[in-house]
């Protein structure tokens, strides 16, 4: 048996990104929450002004016909960073959107109805739907994430963009670091090309997945994916800002603020991975097959880091943070198996392929089936193993080294 570490202010485990859990107990997310709440009222006007000077320094290199970019989904957050971008501080921008294919109605809804809200002309840029399909799956097989492609996507578009409208300005929303706690909220972290490639690409670019034996994909496919070089981001002098370095960020406040004046909808269904029905409409696979993957190798999911955050912002207490992962967390959602038509794979070789991304820091094999510590403390199985005789004798000589 594997005794699992949590923080023990909110539901995290030790293995969840980039996350450290010191011997107090407390995960390095909850501490970089905490060095954001500690900043005051004062210290928030102050870091608008830096911000306003910041755009100021932009504006004086910039012979576009816009102010700045801000990369958008459509999503809640991207609504609040329309907002601030134009209604606080009163800039032109152009929204630019990587399409990954698989919004729900509601997101489609969201993200064309941008252009109407915040009178903003909106490229919306993407690949074709089987140069995605293939990237689905080779990214499955590789890196047990059928989702990389948007990650790059995302991070790929906006700046492509910038360099070939010479807008030197992007504007991000999130610093996505909260979840790990990498940062402090004095580091002023800005976006890189060093971040997109270790973190969002998991170390992998465009030319690590063309010439598949089985879904081959050629250069010309990938252009979309590539980033700019540094000659190119140094001639334009793009540089990525996060408005979460300025503004205090509530994405369940981002919620109520959009809705209210903007008309933005949430999913009308609830999601069966997770409570919240505000989060990832961009993609359908995010909450449901994409995050499921994220607990067959790690064992926690989506819900997991809904409930720490909301437990942080005071949304929730653990208590209820912890039976809404005993609820969530392990749920196999249906919409795998419209995944599975999509990308033409059978359930045999999804979860062939799937057991073989398990981390040995948290499952272990127990009569033929995977055990893992729970947040609640009582083990239990959650499954049959689906490895061969060679593949289970490699995953154990792991496990002894871990």
């Amino acid at each position: 048996m594997i005794k699992m570490r949590y923080c023990k202010k909110c539901v995290y485990p030790f293995v969840a990104a980039n996350l450290d859990i010191p011997d107090d107990g407390v995960c390095s997310s909850c501490e970089t929450f905490d060095s954001y709440e500690s900043i005051t009222k004062k210290e928030w006007i102050d870091r608008r002004k830096k911000l306003e000077e910041l755009i100021r320094s932009s504006l004086s290199k910039n012979n576009s016909n816009y102010d700045c970019i801000i990369p958008v989904s459509g999503g809640k957050d991207s609504y609040y960073q329309a907002h601030i971008v134009t209604k606080e501080l009163g800039l032109k921008p152009l929204l630019v959107t990587y399409h990954g294919n698989n919004y729900l109605p509601e997101g489609d809804y969201n993200r064309d109805n941008m252009r109407q809200v915040f009178n903003a002309d909106h490229i919306v840029w993407g690949p074709s739907a089987e140069v995605l399909k293939k990237l689905n799956r080779i990214g499955f097989k590789r890196m047990g994430d059928m989702n990389w492609q948007n990650h790059c996507g995302i991070m790929s578009a906006p700046i492509q963009v910038a360099v070939n409208f010479n807008i030197p300005l992007v504007i991000w929303g999130e610093i996505f670091w909260d979840i790990s706690g990498m940062f402090d909220a004095h580091d002023f972290v800005e976006f890189s090309a060093r971040v997109r490639h270790e973190h969002a690409l998991r170390g992998y670019e465009w030319y690590d997945l063309i010439n598949d034996p089985k879904d081959d994909l050629s250069e010309k496919d990938m252009l979309w994916s590539k980033y700019p070089s540094d000659e190119d981001i140094l001639r334009v002098g793009v540089r990525g800002l996060y408005i979460g370095n300025f503004f205090k960020w509530d994405p369940n406040a981002h919620f109520k603020l959009v809705k209210d004046q903007y008309g933005w909808r949430e999913s009308k269904k609830p999601f069966e991975r997770t409570y919240r029905r505000f989060s990832n409409l961009d993609d359908r696979y995010e909450n449901g097959s994409h995050d499921f993957m994220k607990f067959i190798k790690f064992g926690y999911g989506r819900c997991s880091d809904h409930a720490s955050k909301d437990i942080r912002t005071g949304y929730m207490s653990r208590e209820e943070g912890i039976e809404k992962v005993r609820e969530y967390d392990a749920v196999i959602p249906s919409d795998l198996y419209y995944w599975l038509d999509y990308v033409e794979m059978s359930e045999d070789e999804f979860w062939n392929t799937a057991d073989t991304f398990r981390d040995p820091r948290v499952w272990w094999i127990e009569n033929n089936e995977w055990w893992k510590d729970n947040l609640w403390g009582e083990p239990c199985s959650y499954g049959p193993v689906h490895l061969d005789e060679k593949q289970t004798e490699s995953f154990k000589n792991k496990q002894k080294t871990t």
